[in-house]
């Protein structure tokens, strides 16, 4: 690979990717790794604004799936071009808290939208920016729905029931299946330190070179 490697976090809401992020954006700044980290929707000023809409605005509460979709690949092609391409060009790796495998999973299993529709349209969206790594964290439906009644600011991907989150793992488990050697199921029911941990040892084995590169040690952050 001539570039630095882009790495992608998945799963269903609750499933602790966000923790994970965090925790390889930590090894990163101790190893002295340069990266960008993002996420989806989001990551960008056009992402952000994109993002309250689909996930907290009051405008959004009779969203069809079909414009959740186009919102969703909008943010994500300014993301693709404002941030990541320019980050991997440039040197650095790129992690990214969700990226197209949650449309496909989300818009295609669990929204039920044609897929052929969907990858179309996440080329479109993406180009030539595929992942090269992806990890999902795996965790069953209730344990899920039990830890959306933490206290915390619900968003519309959080109000669905336990039906659908069922349907989005799944949809992560077929996909790990199709894609092997990029899609990596990890189960989210370990700690975090041993989540955390299996994370660094893959990572750190399938891409060796990325210690040798010059270190960046205030890394950008679009979270």
């Amino acid at each position: 690979m001539s570039r630095p490697p882009f790495i992608t976090f998945e799963g269903t809401e609750g499933c602790g990717k966000s923790t994970q992020v965090q925790r390889l954006v930590a090894r990163f700044q101790a190893e002295e790794i340069p990266f960008v980290v993002t996420r989806e929707p989001g990551g960008t000023p056009i992402g952000e604004t994109i993002r309250e809409l689909l996930q907290f605005s009051p405008q959004g509460v009779r969203m069809t799936a079909e414009t959740e979709l186009l919102l969703f690949e909008a943010s994500r092609s300014q993301l693709v071009r404002e941030v990541i391409k320019p980050a991997l060009a440039g040197g650095l790796c790129v992690i990214s808290d969700r990226f197209f495998d949650s449309t496909t999973v989300y818009q295609g299993v669990a929204r039920k939208l044609d897929p052929q529709i969907i990858e179309r349209l996440n080329l479109f969206a993406v180009g030539d920016c595929i992942p090269d790594l992806t990890f999902v964290l795996d965790v069953d439906a209730r344990t899920v729905q039990a830890r959306m009644q933490e206290p915390r600011r619900p968003d519309r991907m959080e109000q669905e029931p336990i039906e659908f989150y069922e349907q989005v793992r799944q949809g992560y488990r077929d996909l790990a299946s199709r894609q092997p050697d990029r899609v990596l199921l990890i189960d989210g029911a370990q700690t975090s330190d041993k989540i955390a941990n299996h994370i660094w040892s893959i990572v750190s084995s399938r891409f060796p070179a990325m210690g040798i590169q010059s270190a960046i040690r205030n890394p950008q952050s679009a979270i």
